[in-house]
């Protein structure tokens, strides 16, 4: 007995040194650390770094030795802190979706009210009394706990499901917006493209090709050379007969101006009983005598002259040509860099010099230019005759001044598309539908002309417009506008436009028109011109004459 008391006292004591014996050692280990640091500086020895041991290492020793000491955590405790994160998680990713649900269209509001739903039902699930002691209690139910991770799973399950039904939705708007996103870009691309190719065309059509600047240096060259041959003759009766067939062409372009007289000489029935009466500037006169001189047209009649041999045509007289002498119209027709000439990009096509050349404002002073004659056919020079003219002179005019060819069909080519209808003048004067019609090929009955003073009427306006508030540029809007009430609609096939813009002419159309007119940058000389209805143009140009030949004039 005594045996066994001694030994049940010896375990006892066994016990409690186990206990205190650690206890000890981490006080004795404390204490010992707590002197060094009170006087670190007095017990450190001689040559030791005194930052050697820092506070860092003694922080780091105690955290050590008390986590030693410190119980471990309930496994059941952690697993419930880890499924209460995941719930959470799964409500942040619902009112994710249900987020974005809101800034989308009204076709997945389905899907935001099931977001809605689910996030609700997470919340109500998270803070029941039995879920939130799973958090709150030391000691943690596990039956409870494993209730709750098998309906969190439930709920998960449900969310995936949500996820994937709504996923289509949200990839189909992203794709969607991505889409319009492309297409705005490729929009804008197309905008600056459209604006830089229209004004390359721009500076295509103002170019003079080399071969036809090398034509007419060869002309000039040639007058020079030989001034006794191309003296002015005596005045040729046949140039004022009225009973004649008189045509009037304004051009300063050599080769342009010999394929309309050529085609219209060609395809003429009776050629001596045309009169051709063709006006360039003073700088092309000597190079278009030249050309007529050594090309006259077979058995017809032709006059050259400049428009400077028209006294009458001064800046005093002549309400545009006192407008062409302000230093801002000639900024607006040459200011040619791109940022600046696309701005005004629906009216750019009125940024030609053309219109700065009195040649193409003379078409309003005929009746003055040629007053012994009763009518006269105005011809462009970007035109080709495929067929006889003189049934033109026997139209009855019903006392109009004008005889052209309509231009409308639909909503185009009216009048609002040339005129400003928001100025009160504009609007009083004139029908925004009323049709418009082509300059190209016009018979003028100069005598109608005359008794109408359509000349004086052109005047009021041209000096209305002087700030370009009624139109823009050009000769088209002013001629809409002077002969108004006074133009004689032609049958179409007389004149066939677009060959010079539209690439879809029906071929029978152009090949059955009495004149084909390549309005439009793609003139049939530049390199530019569409191939398919170049050739009704080449056939008429001269080949065989020499300086066409010397400056390699390509067919």
């Amino acid at each position: 007995m005594a045996g066994r008391q001694g030994r049940g006292a010896w375990r006892a004591k066994t016990i409690m040194y186990r206990a205190i014996v650690p206890i000890t050692l981490l006080f004795v280990c404390i204490t010992t650390v707590g002197l060094l640091y009170g006087d670190r500086v007095a017990s450190t020895p001689v040559g030791l770094d005194k930052s050697y041991v820092s506070s860092d290492h003694l922080h780091a020793y105690i955290s050590r030795t008390f986590l030693a000491l410190k119980p471990r955590a309930d496994p059941l405790k952690t697993k419930a802190d880890q499924l209460f994160k995941m719930a959470k998680d799964q409500i942040a990713t619902v009112n994710t979706y249900a987020a974005f649900s809101r800034k989308a269209k009204l076709d997945i509001m389905k899907q935001l009210r099931l977001f809605e739903e689910q996030g609700s039902n997470y919340t109500e699930f998270l803070n029941r009394p039995e879920h939130q002691a799973l958090l709150e209690d030391a000691v943690v139910d596990k039956e409870v706990l494993n209730q709750f991770e098998r309906d969190l799973r439930d709920y998960m399950a449900t969310t995936k499901e949500l996820i994937m039904h709504a996923k289509e939705v949200f990839d189909a708007q992203l794709k969607n917006q991505k889409m319009k996103d492309t297409i705005f870009a490729i929009n804008d691309q197309l905008t600056r493209a459209k604006k830089q190719g229209a004004f390359s065309s721009l500076v295509a059509a103002k170019s003079i090709p080399k071969s036809l600047h090398c034509l007419s240096m060869r002309l000039m060259q040639e007058r020079i050379a030989h001034p006794d041959r191309y003296t002015n003759k005596a005045s040729d009766p046949e140039l004022e007969d009225p009973s004649l067939y008189h045509y009037a062409i304004f051009s300063d372009n050599v080769i342009a101006a010999s394929v309309v007289v050529n085609s219209a000489i060609k395809n003429a029935r009776e050629p001596e009983k045309h009169v051709f009466h063709v006006v360039t500037d003073k700088m092309n006169l000597g190079a278009m005598t030249v050309w007529f001189a050594k090309r006259p047209p077979k058995g017809a009649h032709i006059e050259v002259k400049a428009v400077e041999n028209y006294k009458f045509l001064n800046s005093s007289y002549v309400p545009v040509l006192r407008q062409l002498e302000s230093a801002k119209l000639q900024k607006f027709y040459f200011e040619n860099e791109m940022e600046n000439a696309t701005k005004d990009t629906p009216n750019m096509k009125f940024r030609n010099p053309k219109y700065l050349s009195m040649l193409n404002h003379l078409r309003f002073y005929l009746p003055e230019m040629y007053p012994k004659l009763n009518r006269i056919l105005f011809l462009d020079d970007d035109i080709v005759v495929q067929k006889d003219l003189t049934g033109l002179w026997n139209v009855d005019m019903d006392g109009n001044v004008n005889g052209a060819v309509e231009t409308c069909f639909g909503s185009f080519h009216r009048y609002d598309k040339y005129l400003n209808f928001s100025h009160p003048l504009i609007k009083e004067k004139f029908d925004p539908k009323a049709c418009g019609w082509a300059y190209g090929m016009n018979m003028f009955d100069l005598d109608a002309w005359r008794r109408e003073k359509s000349t004086e009427e052109y005047h009021y306006w041209q000096n209305m417009n002087e700030n370009r508030t009624l139109w823009k540029l050009g000769t088209l809007p002013p001629g809409l506008i002077t002969f108004y009430s006074t133009t004689k609609p032609l049958d179409k096939s007389w004149h066939v436009l677009g060959l010079g813009y539209n690439p879809s002419i029906p071929m029978d159309q152009i090949k059955s028109a009495a004149v084909i007119h390549y309005n439009g940058n793609m003139k049939p000389w530049l390199d530019l011109a569409f191939n398919q209805y170049r050739e009704f143009w080449t056939k008429y140009v001269d080949y065989e004459m020499e300086f066409v030949q010397m400056c390699n004039f390509g067919h």
